[in-house]
């Protein structure tokens, strides 16, 4: 269990770590980067760098927390991974029933995966279920993932890296946006981000900006949330038009 600095979440909490890339949005995995650097800082769990390992001693983690958190689960991997045994991803579950004060976010590219497993899964409604979507070619995991019996359906946009032209959300509560960051960063439009947010109106479903990735993608120049010390501060900013978007699933509440 670790703080995180995801704006969107409290925790983070690893049950498994590591993962291989399966489409463009994977490129500059952050999860690879600091897997390699955290192996050569010597620290056990990450021994194995980023190939794919289940750590069953993180299971009683939550457990422990003496208040609510809302926790972001495996930022580390992908929990729908093929390489992870169904019965511990049934395990990983397991915890998540038996701790309902606290809301966990699992976010998935294995859509197929998680399709294929979710009628053996207990959704109980403290699971939040996401799909990662980079560009229009990948928007067939939204539909994946609507077919599933999560009460709480998010999805990640995230890096926005091309295009998305048709956007199914009747069965979404939440959708995240954000450009990429990092030194080989691609770029972020705006009309890219435009497109989601009014979806996001039209269709009822919450809008969060999480970032522009680096100052230079940013329309706005003078947008205060690029300054480090500005409260809600966000890699290249935050603003849209003026207006910072951190809206939450009502079903946070």
């Amino acid at each position: 269990m670790a703080q995180s600095n995801i704006e969107w979440t409290e925790l983070t909490w690893n049950p498994v770590t590591g993962c291989n890339k399966i489409s463009p949005g994977c490129k500059f995995c952050y999860a690879e980067v600091m897997s390699k650097r955290l192996k050569a800082m010597g620290i056990e769990k990450y021994q194995d760098g980023f190939n794919i390992r289940t750590h069953p001693n993180e299971l009683n983690t939550p457990f422990t927390w003496k208040k609510s958190k809302i926790v972001f689960v495996n930022s580390m991997s992908d929990l729908f991974h093929p390489e992870i045994p169904s019965e511990y991803i049934k395990a990983v579950f397991n915890v998540m029933n038996q701790t309902p004060q606290h809301i966990y976010q699992v976010l998935t590219k294995r859509s197929d995966r998680l399709l294929e497993l979710s009628s053996e899964l207990n959704w109980t409604n403290n699971i939040w279920m996401g799909v990662s979507v980079e560009n229009e070619k990948y928007t067939y995991r939204i539909d994946e993932l609507s077919k599933i019996a999560a009460k709480t359906k998010f999805l990640s946009i995230e890096p926005l890296i091309g295009p998305v032209k048709t956007l199914n959300l009747a069965l979404i509560d939440w959708v995240i946006v954000g450009g990429e960051s990092g030194h080989k960063a691609r770029p972020i439009k705006k009309q890219w981000i435009d497109y989601v947010k009014n979806e996001c109106k039209k269709q009822n479903s919450a809008f969060f900006f999480k970032q522009w990735g680096k100052s230079k993608f940013n329309v706005n120049p003078n947008d205060p949330t690029i300054n480090s010390e500005h409260p809600q501060h966000a890699k290249g900013g935050c603003e849209l038009d003026g207006e910072i978007y951190r809206e939450m699933p009502e079903k946070a509440a």
